[in-house]
């Protein structure tokens, strides 16, 4: 029994964890992230069970990448869905939803509801870790071999990992101020409030974590030691660590977080690492012209295995027959493309509408593939390999070598069929919008992009995106006034 087996079993296991958490340290109810988790604060831990053996361990953090797989978060709206409409990627999407969001106007009602979901799931699951991390070190000794170093070091990756997407929400862009007030780092259970952090706390905060998760990974993930890992191995659960928080996946998440921080060197180093180790390789040819690999799983340093894919996702919210749809006009993405018709992304990642939306270009990420491999199936993608080249690119530019910068970022460009540049554009930072554009569509990346580099105006938007300050959320109303937040923004 392979680990994707394993965790399909685990999400029938429902009965089994009635998971009772402390509150978060913030006094708003918690409503439950999906029915594997139940997550109800309650006046004492009162599940023991789930913690008394090395299963139960398993389970947890399963558990926790679980309460991942949700549209409040990763299956839609901090990816295709509110975030995506936020940086302007689609011409098309069911408007009574999202025209709020596309202007901005996050008092009304859909926003409000996204931001409020958003919030809450993503602390949810900090909630959940933070129960792991409370008991795990008292009980080292009913772990396996390297699973104790493992499953902590993921749990301490997922708490950086799901606190950073709340910063990147719900604080301003370090460059803009780094003490401003923004979210609580949550790092343990309490009725206590947990008092904000300052951006710079915040991220410290983050990277103290992935420091911590990085040195247990290191010594214990097979995808780091090069232990060999087959299914009669513990049931194979170290299996297919591109479905976890993997060791190469924190250094990817730790590029990102120095990237935001402005620490170019340790930016580059860290995408370096992940570049160089060749533990992840460009999807083929081959299997894009076959239609395999749709989401471009070969690229996954960290992934969700979202077991709803095609029907959740693809059928719902990327078919020409479906009212929910997220479209982008050929027009557009023509534009988006440069008109380079060659290009990869382009000739195998979109599909045509047809009748009334034959103008209409559907992305097909999130599209089953034409193959049967449980390895290309049920991906969602949260870090991939062509991030890190874009990510060293642009630390390379910054630390004043334009040479370096343009090899870096030839080597995507010829990865996905195009020329190589003999020089750099002259606004290098469009340049490197417009592949995070072309790369990173639907997968929740660009608006957050334009908040890092402060750009005063979105692509398709005509609104001042600075001076309107609409790169940072307002903190949810519930949390402000029980909790009496100091403004974020």
């Amino acid at each position: 029994m392979n680990y994707l087996q394993y965790n399909n079993i685990i999400h029938t296991r429902v009965s089994r964890l009635a998971t009772a958490l402390s509150l978060l340290g913030a006094t708003f109810m918690l409503a439950s992230c999906n029915e594997w988790l139940d997550v109800q604060p309650r006046s004492q831990v009162e599940d023991t069970e789930l913690f008394s053996s090395e299963s139960g361990y398993k389970e947890a953090l399963a558990g926790v990448y679980s309460s991942m797989v949700s549209a409040n978060t990763y299956t839609k709206e901090l990816t295709y869905g509110f975030v995506g409409v936020l940086g302007q990627e689609w011409d098309y999407y069911y408007s009574s939803q999202y025209d709020d969001a596309a202007s901005y106007k996050y008092d009304a009602a859909y926003p409000t509801n996204y931001i409020r979901n958003i919030w809450s799931t993503n602390y949810s699951g900090i909630a959940n870790v933070n129960y792991l991390l409370a008991n795990i070190d008292g009980d080292a000794g009913l772990f396996s071999k390297d699973n104790y170093g493992v499953i902590k070091g993921e749990a301490l990756a997922l708490r950086a990992f799901l606190h950073f997407d709340l910063l990147r929400c719900f604080g301003v862009s370090f460059a803009v101020n780094p003490q401003q007030p923004s979210i609580p780092y949550v790092k343990s259970l309490s009725y206590k409030v947990t008092p904000q952090s300052t951006v710079s706390d915040a991220v410290e905060a983050v990277l103290a974590d992935i420091a911590a998760a990085a040195a247990l990974l290191h010594d214990s993930d097979p995808i780091a030691t090069g232990r060999v890992i087959t299914e009669s191995v513990d049931n194979g659960y170290l299996l297919n660590r591109r479905v976890h928080l993997n060791y190469y996946a924190v250094k990817g998440l730790e590029a990102r977080v120095r990237m935001w921080k402005g620490d170019y060197d340790g930016a580059a180093a860290a995408a370096d690492e992940v570049i160089s180790s060749q533990a992840v390789s460009w999807a083929t040819l081959s299997n894009l012209q076959a239609g395999y690999d749709r989401s471009l799983a070969d690229e996954h340093l960290f992934a969700l295995h979202n077991l709803t894919q095609t029907t959740d996702v693809a059928e719902q919210y990327f078919a020409d027959d479906s009212p929910y749809s997220f479209a982008v006009s050929r027009e557009r993405l023509l534009d988006y493309f440069e008109n380079a018709t060659q290009d990869y992304r382009y000739t195998f990642l979109f599909k045509p509408g047809s009748a009334t939306h034959a103008n209409n270009r559907y992305l097909m990420k999130y599209d089953a593939p034409s193959s049967s491999a449980e390895f290309y199936s049920n991906k969602m993608p949260l870090i991939r390999l062509a991030e890190m080249y874009l990510i060293k690119s642009e630390a390379q530019y910054r630390q004043g070598s334009a040479a370096d910068a343009r090899a870096t970022l030839n080597l995507l460009r010829t990865a996905r069929n195009l020329p190589s540049l003999d020089e750099l554009p002259s606004d290098f930072y469009g340049e490197i919008i417009r592949e995070y554009r072309r790369e990173l569509m639907g997968e929740g990346q660009l608006f957050f992009l334009y908040k890092r580099l402060n750009r005063t105006n979105i692509l398709y938007s005509d609104i001042d995106a600075v001076a309107d300050k609409v790169y940072t959320f307002p903190l949810p109303i519930t949390d402000t006034e029980s909790a009496h937040r100091e403004p974020n923004k």
